[in-house]
């Protein structure tokens, strides 16, 4: 599968999520139910009916593998990037928590979903946001200038995580962080899965197997790796050749100090 028709498939299906065209319920990373409400969806995901309620209702699609926000340890005056941003509903969250002396970035490639931000954004009076469109491959932020950087469940939807990964480690300040919700598989998926365009979408055809997905983020210079929550799926309509083989996982790491590492030799 060529990657850019990879990229236009997603963004397009995501197109019609931020412009209601679509459900959103119907490509969550959860694997959520028609019936489920986008609400009970976000509960799932993580997030307390406290932080949904605190934050513009137009933010909340119920999509998501995780609440990095409530594991991040977000502290006043920092800036936060999120990958991914969607309708908004992390920087939001993060917002709050930076307050009036701190920044949230948000950066999505489909230009439905920055609009939507940014509206949501005006009607919530927040100050302290801003979203760029740009790919995650390519950030549009300026080197060593993030504290740090959260992703739920956006980077298993783009080929090359490698990339993503040197991304994040080039914009992140020295002793910056990363907390990431995402998409990992533990065992074999089948080819036609990994090959399906819909399957791409629904976060599953891209996820990387556990382990390549931390030594991705290894190999793009991180430190003090850790899995510091995770749950496998047990949908009851899920294709019966992935249970037990799709997980959630929330992944911390760090860009130590070129100084730290100079000490260890």
């Amino acid at each position: 599968m060529e990657d850019r028709k990879i990229k236009e498939f997603v963004k397009g299906r995501y197109s019609k999520i931020a412009t209601n065209e679509e459900d959103s319920l119907e490509c969550s990373c959860c694997g959520s139910t028609k019936e489920n409400s986008i609400i009970k969806q976000a509960q799932a995901a993580g997030y307390t009916i406290e932080e949904i309620r605190s934050i513009p209702s137009d933010a909340v699609f119920g999509l998501g593998c995780g609440n990095p926000t409530a594991l991040a340890e977000i502290n006043q005056g920092e800036v936060v990037l999120d990958l991914g941003s969607g309708g908004g509903i992390d920087v939001f969250l993060a917002a709050n928590k930076v307050g009036e002396d701190g920044k949230v970035i948000g950066v999505d490639m489909t230009p439905e979903m920055i609009e939507t931000a940014i509206k949501n954004a005006k009607e919530g009076g927040y100050k302290n946001v801003e979203f760029k469109q740009g790919e995650i491959e390519n950030l549009p932020v300026e080197d060593n200038s993030i504290d740090l950087i959260i992703s739920n469940c956006v980077i298993n939807l783009t080929p090359d995580k490698s990339k993503d990964y040197k991304e994040a480690f080039r914009v992140l300040k020295p002793d910056g962080r990363i907390l990431v919700s995402d998409i990992v598989t533990d065992g074999e998926i089948p080819s036609e899965i990994r090959k399906n365009f819909q399957a791409w979408a629904e976060c599953i055809a891209g996820a990387l197997d556990k382990n390549e997905y931390i030594e991705t983020i290894k190999k793009a210079g991180f430190s003090d790796v850790n899995v510091v929550s995770e749950k496998v799926f047990t949908e009851p309509n899920m294709d019966r050749r992935l249970v037990g083989k799709i997980i959630s996982q929330q992944i911390k790491a760090i860009k130590k100090c070129e100084c730290e590492k100079e000490q260890k030799y």
